[in-house]
């Protein structure tokens, strides 16, 4: 087990690696066109939109007017269905649990088939953690307007919202009484403490007042993985169900912070995919006037941004920025995107346009590879003069236990040489810096896999596993920095023990400060399935900060470390810290945080020894804009580790000290002598 550093010269280091069992702190919860499919099984299923030259629905061709093709190979339907809400009758059935159902309905089951035929299932998301209160009285009036204005028999209506958690408020009904009933019980403060936060930079920002702008950046990518992770969560929740569905997601915008938010974004998509779901984005915010000098409720702008122009221009690059997101999910899962409009009922004619009437093709592929390639659909009609939109392709399924090693092989690099990530698998990975000496890091980083998603098979008395991890560091020439290569195995005495728990993959980099992109792959060989995440990171150059601090890394085990004499900065002491890479805790436990401060100010005051130092730390913990809990204050006066000029601090919080709920934790340092302070903060969840 080598870390190969060869390519650019750096002496190959052994991999330090731990398979730890953590609590399970997963949080548990594009173009414009009318169709789209899934697999079920060996079915798949096609939704075919026929019209006329004038644009209207063709409601009479039979099945053997349609012609299906595969890699242009003619494939037999066995299933066919015409899909018309314009017939159902008013007196319908009015209720289905089709969310809050504990099992599945079976898709062949008559009952439920009867039921769903001819309907129209529409899901309204409501993301009041992206909302201000004015645009969540926006969005709730406009959903009233559309069941007191457009609702028709066909439809049937569900209300999903994502404040502090997900909620489905109401389950599929056509009872206008009770879905105005639940939209008027709204909250606009439901959510509050989840709005974007700032970069860091003060430039063309609100001069509030304040002595610091925070740098809030990681925080935003938390709340955007959040939201993703909340509509992939409605999209499984509804993969049962055979029929074309549509998700209608209000939202104040959100925002994509470079390629971080990538691997949720594509597991929420391709989640839609398969559960035949449209997500439809409606930017409630509407069309904005941009002012050059600021709103008028908001304090004058800082900087020269406003006399120069660019301040309209950032706060246009922001809005797209915000837009982009929302495109990308409606084009992806064949729904649309609403932006710059103040008519908010658009997106539910546009709803009920793409829905009154399609087809539902279902055949058998006669290729039985299941090598996991892209497969062409082509469907033909033989009727001139028609258009037909359906989907053009789909992944077949691959057979893992069949490839050779060198496929495996093949398939990891090329996973990793993908501009798309793989989400089969989820991973999560964090990554941190410490300095060494004045110009090298140690880099740790952290991969979680919940211990639910990795099968185990038995043998003797033992379950046993094994995972393969392949990752890359590179720089922005796109050089390799460093590179990893692993298989774990795991034997346990019951694979109970790992289900409802995380799996921990740690590892490290030395490297130098500069910019980098990391990405890692991680497949787990009982079924073969795959998962990727891969992020920027910048190791900065601390000779020019006022405060030479590391990162700061959440915990809440600690280890006795494999070897007794080692370069890791985490380990002191005779214990090792495991970082939380989601950073999501129980109340029964213990957070410890860790960072270091380097090279501080001396004390130049007559008496002082020469190694006197002044750093003064703290955490405080907010919730909302309100301070929830502050620990007391720890001063250091003599450099910890010498060797490194550092001042490390480890700190112990019993977490009973917090209710729970999502906080941002602030760590305070302030070095006395130099007059200069740090104020980093993360973002984490305490659970009961």
């Amino acid at each position: 087990m080598d870390a190969k550093y060869g390519r650019t010269g750096i002496t190959k280091q052994a991999i330090v690696f731990s398979l730890v069992c953590l609590l399970s702190s997963v949080p548990a919860f594009p173009q414009d066109t009318d169709y789209t499919f899934r697999t079920s099984a060996e079915i798949v299923l096609v939704n075919v939109t026929v019209r006329d030259k004038d644009g209207n629905p063709v409601r009479d061709l039979r099945r053997g007017d349609f012609t299906v093709l595969e890699d242009n190979k003619a494939q037999q339907v066995l299933s066919f269905d015409l899909e018309n809400t314009d017939m159902v009758l008013p007196n319908a059935a009015s209720e289905l649990p089709l969310l809050n159902s504990t099992q599945p309905k079976p898709v062949n089951n008559p009952e439920s088939e009867s039921a769903l035929k001819n309907r129209r299932l529409i899901v309204l998301f409501f993301d009041l953690s992206s909302m201000q209160p004015d645009e969540i009285e926006r969005a709730v009036f406009a959903a009233v307007s559309y069941t007191d204005k457009q609702m028709t028999p066909a439809d049937l209506v569900s209300i999903v919202s994502l404040g502090n958690q997900l909620t489905i408020n109401q389950d599929f009904t056509s009872d206008r009484a009770q879905l105005k009933k639940m939209l008027q019980s709204f909250s606009a403060g439901s959510a509050e403490g989840f709005n974007t936060g700032s970069t860091g930079s003060t430039e063309g920002t609100a001069d509030t007042g304040q002595s610091f702008t925070a740098d809030e950046t990681e925080f935003n990518i938390f709340n955007t993985d959040r939201r993703l992770e909340a509509l992939r969560s409605v999209a499984d929740k509804l993969a049962h169900v055979d029929e074309k569905k549509s998700l209608i997601y209000f939202s104040g915008g959100m925002d994509r912070t470079g390629i971080e938010n990538q691997s949720q974004l594509r597991a929420a998509t391709n989640a839609a995919v398969r559960a035949n779901l449209a997500i439809y984005t409606m930017d409630i915010r509407g069309l904005q006037a941009v002012v050059p000098g600021g709103e008028a409720q908001n304090a004058s702008l800082r900087g020269t941004s406003p006399y120069s122009g660019k301040s309209v221009s950032g706060a246009f690059d922001t809005n797209a920025s915000t837009q982009e997101t929302l495109v990308t999910l409606a084009g992806d899962t064949g729904g649309r995107a609403y932006l710059d409009s103040n008519d908010f009922g658009k997106v539910f004619a546009g709803v009920q346009q793409d829905t009154s009437v399609y087809y539902l093709l279902g055949y058998h592929s006669t290729n039985p590879a299941r090598d996991g390639r892209y497969r062409k659909i082509t469907v033909r009609v033989n009727r001139p003069g028609v258009k037909l939109d359906f989907r053009r392709g789909y992944y077949a399924p691959a057979d893992f236990q069949h490839s050779t090693h060198e496929d495996r092989e093949r398939q990891l690099e090329e996973e990793l040489q993908s501009d798309l990530p793989s989400t089969d698998l989820q991973v999560y990975l964090g990554v941190s810096y410490f300095r060494i000496s004045n110009n090298k890091f140690y880099v740790p980083v952290s991969l979680v896999v919940p211990g639910s998603q990795i099968p185990f098979t038995r043998n003797s008395d033992q379950d046993r596993a094994t995972i393969d991890v392949l990752g890359v560091v590179t720089d922005p020439d796109k050089r390799p920095a460093g590179e990893v290569r692993d298989t774990v195995k795991l034997a346990i005495n019951t694979s109970e023990l790992v289900q409802s728990k995380n799996v921990q993959y740690d590892n490290r980099f030395e490297l130098t400060p500069g910019k980098y992109h990391l990405k890692f792959v991680i497949r787990e060989n009982q079924t073969g399935r795959i998962g990727s995440f891969e992020t920027d990171f910048t190791i900065p150059d601390l000779k020019s900060v006022p405060v030479k601090m590391s990162s700061v890394v959440l915990a809440n085990q600690l280890r006795t470390p494999s070897r007794k004499k080692t370069d890791n900065p985490l380990s002191r002491d005779g214990s090792e810290i495991i970082p939380s890479v989601t950073h999501v805790f129980k109340a029964n436990q213990h957070l410890y945080l860790y960072y270091e401060v380097y090279d501080p100010a001396r004390i130049t005051a007559s008496g002082a020894a020469q190694q006197d130092i002044h750093l003064i730390t703290n955490v405080a913990f907010f919730r909302g804009k309100s301070k929830a809990y502050e620990t007391p204050l720890v001063i250091s006066h003599q450099l910890n580790a010498p060797d490194r000029h550092a001042s490390v601090f480890q700190l112990d919080v019993p977490l009973s000290q917090l209710k729970p709920g999502f906080y941002t934790c602030q760590v305070n340092v302030i070095d006395d002598a130099a007059g200069q302070f740090r104020f980093p903060r993360l973002a984490m969840l305490v659970r009961p």
